[in-house]
């Protein structure tokens, strides 16, 4: 009831506050006579009449919400059986539901359609009652319920998804109208196509339905790529099932097969006319395969093997062989046709070795115009004059050559230079061309028209044969080119030929703004050669006129920012990839050449300003990024089919161009990044570190034998004043550094250089802290072995004084044993004395006397051998105290020590005794 007040309210604003208002009034009388009527013809004629005023008039939409629908769902409940009735009250419900025309319709006007979807799909049961509809035998009223519900579904869907899912059979019901007449079997498909859109329990319950056999039925059907709409709608619905979900695609790979959808690729006729249907039914065709593709959602656990198993089989099913009859060998077809058809050949051969291994096999043509297919691609992209299909074409060599090391070898193997054509076109129809033949041309083709437009295209595909491998780069490096007329030049090595190309292009951008992008071709083919390369860099190097020529275009400020950071770049590898020794080709000399030119605070900069452009800012955001998907609502027109806009992706106040964002990859961006960092280490180290460009040997500044008084004095002066000059170098250097460091503070741009400065001065001073501390650690070391060393020669001495000690109470312990017997022999003595027999004794006091002689000697022989070896071992305790002095041991408390233990030990051995 609240409800229905809040909209009477509404009717109340757009009517006037009068409530027999004309509008209003009729149609309570339509309802009135449809509820009240008792003649059957006259509830007809009502129910018709408020049906058409419903369709024409947003204030009849709002007055019909306030209180018709319980009228009109009352006919659906209870009037079953009178069909006309049922009929009407249908098309009044959709009337009510489906807005004005907004030509007809003022602007402050209340969307009354949206408010009415809201009234009725607030309760489920009047989404039960329109699902029950679907298996009555009239063929309107199904086909005016599922009209019904694709409105609701459009202003009110999670409540229609809701319902539909609490609903016994509801999925069911709307399945079987896929099999129901062409008209309901097409609204039954559009309703469907958004039900599924972002439902994943709806996917899966229309998926058990049997949503892939039907829908594969009614392409087929409806003739493929040739038909019409009908073919969109049932792609677009399979595209929702496929779509972030590894299950659906693992149970149509186990199931039906991907045999089904390949067929929509295949071209049938002989004209191969594209309409404009055609087009989009194939793209929507090639957007699903590349779903299959790709696996599952990013999250998913199970993508990366679904993903292989999906590309494995479709390669399987001969998909290849469509893919490159659709975008090699069918020139008529659409840019965008061939271009997705590019992104899918890429994406299939994207981490599978197998597939590359038969891409790298594939054979086009027929008899003599026979030609491998990356030759075919290559021709392509050498000659289209569409920027989109060149960009997608060189998606396939990228994806080819990624962690491809045969691979690129095969491609580097061919790079044989051939003489200068003599026809127009250098690369039209000649088959027997080699792949590396054909690049070098297409790299050598500005010679004769100009136009390097080509060469940067080769340069591209270039670097990808190129990257991450050095055997490659080394054979690169080593081809030299005939110059185009041989008796006005002489040959250049291919590095040398490209640079000079880079700097034709800069005299040639200031003509041409639609091809600003060559330059930063060339020098991402520049900065990718010299990576891990030194003997790129020595070849930049060879020449004088490289270095100053990039040392010009850094500076320069009509280049872009991503032109200056790329020549920085360029400069940088110079630095770290340096391996010369060479006066003038050194590491040394290009840092001081780009001191000297613009200082190393405005050199840095350009590395800061390159990655705040947008190619290298949004690179991260491509990652993830999807084309819109193409609907019903969004398909373009003929024209945008045939020349894909990508300048909207790209920031309208960017100076670089729209096509450098795809060529300019996350992994090529990732790469200059680490690069940066890099570069200033090594800089910072060369000038910590600078060259000893004399070394200054002491028998340099004797005098030789046979050298006169004059030469030796000349010689020696000569030498000063080379050491002077290097002085005066090194101080100028230092000067630049310090004026540098010094102007780093000034500004806010110079904040982040005072950081690196101070940073610079924290790198040099904890290497310094931790050469000393290595230093310490080791002297630690050393210090532990000797005291490791002194401890055992102390327990081994404590072992000597101990037997010493034992052996000493031995002693002591006979000599007590011989005064108890020679007691009780004093005693015997007396007792004999004192008898009364007389009879002859020995003399006891001379037995005793020499007994007690030749103890004694023996103990002093004992004792003398004891005080000798006593008295070594002092000499060695001696000489041990001190050396443990030395090394900071406590002594005393040692001996300590040592002698509780000999107590312990004593008082163990007089308890054994005891």
């Amino acid at each position: 009831m609240d409800l229905a007040s809040r909209y009477k309210g509404v009717v109340g604003l757009v009517f006037g506050d009068n409530p027999s208002s004309n509008e209003d009034s009729y149609i309570q009388r339509l309802l009135d006579r449809i509820s009240n009527g008792a003649l059957p013809d006259d509830r007809r004629t009502a129910i018709v009449e408020l049906q058409s005023v419903v369709a024409e008039s947003n204030a009849a939409q709002l007055a019909f919400g306030a209180s018709g629908f319980p009228v009109v769902v009352g006919i659906l409940k209870d009037q079953r059986d009178d069909v006309e009735m049922v009929r009407g009250a249908l098309e009044t419900l959709l009337g009510a539901l489906t807005p004005i025309d907004h030509a007809r319709s003022q602007k402050t006007e209340v969307h009354a359609a949206l408010m009415n979807s809201d009234l009725l799909s607030r309760e489920a049961d009047n989404i039960t009652l329109l699902l029950s509809l679907l298996e009555e035998e009239d063929f309107y009223v199904r086909y005016y319920t599922l009209q019904i519900l694709t409105a609701l579904l459009m202003n009110s869907q999670n409540r229609l998804q809701e319902a539909i899912l609490t609903t016994p059979r509801g999925i069911t019901r709307l399945m079987d109208m896929l099999m129901d007449r062409e008209v309901i079997r097409n609204e039954a498909l559009l309703l469907l196509t958004h039900l599924t859109r972002e439902a994943e329990e709806i996917q899966k319950i229309v998926v058990f339905e049997g949503a892939f056999e039907k829908i594969f039925s009614i392409i087929k059907e409806e003739g493929g790529s040739d038909g019409d709409v009908v073919v969109q709608d049932c792609l677009e619905l399979l595209k929702n099932l496929l779509r972030n979900s590894s299950s659906n695609q693992i149970l149509l790979r186990e199931t039906m097969g991907f045999e089904p959808i390949i067929p929509v690729l295949k071209l049938r006729g002989i004209t191969y006319k594209f309409t404009q249907q055609k087009t989009v039914n194939l793209l929507c065709a090639l957007e699903t395969i590349n779903m299959l593709i790709m696996g599952g959602a990013v999250t998913d656990p199970g993508k990366d093997s679904n993903k292989l198993a999906n590309r494995t089989v479709l390669v399987q099913k001969k998909l290849l062989d469509h893919l490159l009859m659709l975008g090699v060998e069918s020139q008529w077809s659409p840019v965008a046709v061939r271009c997705m058809t590019f992104k899918c050949i890429g994406d299939l051969v994207d981490g599978h070795p197998k597939n590359r291994d038969i891409l790298a096999n594939k054979v086009l043509g027929e008899d003599r115009q026979a030609e491998p297919a990356l030759n075919s691609i290559l021709r392509i992209i050498l000659q289209t004059s569409s920027i989109q299909e060149f960009v997608a074409a060189d998606y396939v060599f990228k994806t080819f050559c990624e962690k491809n090391r045969e691979g690129q070898a095969m491609l580097a193997s061919t790079l044989i230079p051939q003489p200068h054509p003599t026809t127009r076109d250098p690369l039209e129809d000649d088959v027997n061309m080699s792949f590396g033949s054909m690049l070098l041309r297409g790299i050598c083709s500005g010679e004769t028209d100009g136009d390097l437009e080509t060469c940067c295209r080769a340069a591209s595909i270039l670097s990808h044969v190129l990257k991450d491998n050095i055997q490659c780069k080394e054979k690169a490096l080593k081809i030299v080119l005939e110059s185009h007329v041989p008796s006005m030049g002489t040959p250049e090595p291919l590095f040398q030929r490209i640079l000079r190309y880079l700097a034709v292009a800069s005299s040639m951008k200031s003509k041409d703004k639609s091809k600003s992008y060559i330059q930063q071709i060339i020098l991402k083919l520049l900065v990718t050669w010299t990576v891990d390369c030194p003997a790129a860099a020595q070849c930049f190097l060879d020449s004088r006129h490289h270095l100053t020529y990039v040392l010009d275009l850094v500076a320069n400020p009509a280049a872009t920012v991503c032109i200056r950071g790329l020549a920085s770049t360029l400069l940088g590898e110079c630095v770290i990839y340096n391996k010369s020794n060479e006066n003038g080709k050194d590491a040394f000399a290009v840092v001081d050449a780009v001191s000297q030119k613009m200082g190393l605070t405005t050199y840095f900069s350009k590395f800061e300003e390159m990655q705040g452009s947008f190619i290298f800012s949004s690179s991260s955001e491509r990652l993830g990024e999807d084309d819109k998907p193409l609907t019903r609502t969004a398909t373009p027109s003929e024209a945008e089919i045939e020349d894909v806009d990508v300048a909207g992706r790209v920031d309208k106040g960017s100076e670089d161009h729209p096509m450098l964002t795809s060529l300019f990859d996350p992994s090529f961006t990732g790469l200059v990044k680490s690069l940066e960092g890099s570069i200033r280490e090594r800089i910072v180290d060369v000038y910590s570190r600078p060259k000893s460009e004399v070394a200054v040997v002491p028998a340099d500044l004797e005098q030789r034998s046979g050298e006169s008084e004059k030469d030796y004095i000349n010689r020696l002066k000569a030498f000063i004043e080379k050491q002077c000059s290097e002085i005066q170098n090194l101080l100028a250097r230092n000067a630049a550094l310090a004026e540098d460091v010094a102007s780093s503070g000034r500004g806010e741009q110079s904040k982040g250089s005072e950081q690196r400065a101070s940073t610079v001065m924290e790198k040099v001073q904890m290497d310094s802290i931790k050469r000393e501390l290595q230093e310490t650690c080791q002297r630690l070391e050393t210090i532990k072995t000797e005291k490791a060393k002194v401890e055992s020669e102390a327990s081994e001495y404590k072992n000597i004084a101990a037997k010493l000690e034992s052996d000493l109470k031995g002693l002591s312990d006979a000599y007590n044993s011989l005064e108890q017997a020679n007691c009780h022999l004093e005693k015997e003595v007396r007792s004999l004395k004192g008898g009364e027999d007389p009879m002859e004794i020995p003399d006891v006091e001379a037995i005793k006397e020499e007994v007690r002689k030749e103890a004694q000697k023996e103990s002093e022989d004992e004792l003398n051998d004891l005080l000798v070896c006593l008295g070594q071992e002092e000499s060695k305790v001696e000489k041990l105290t001190a050396k443990l002095v030395e090394l900071g041991v406590d002594v005393d408390k040692l001996l300590e020590d040592i002698g509780e233990e000999s107590e312990a030990q004593g008082e163990s051995d007089n308890d054994d005794n005891q």
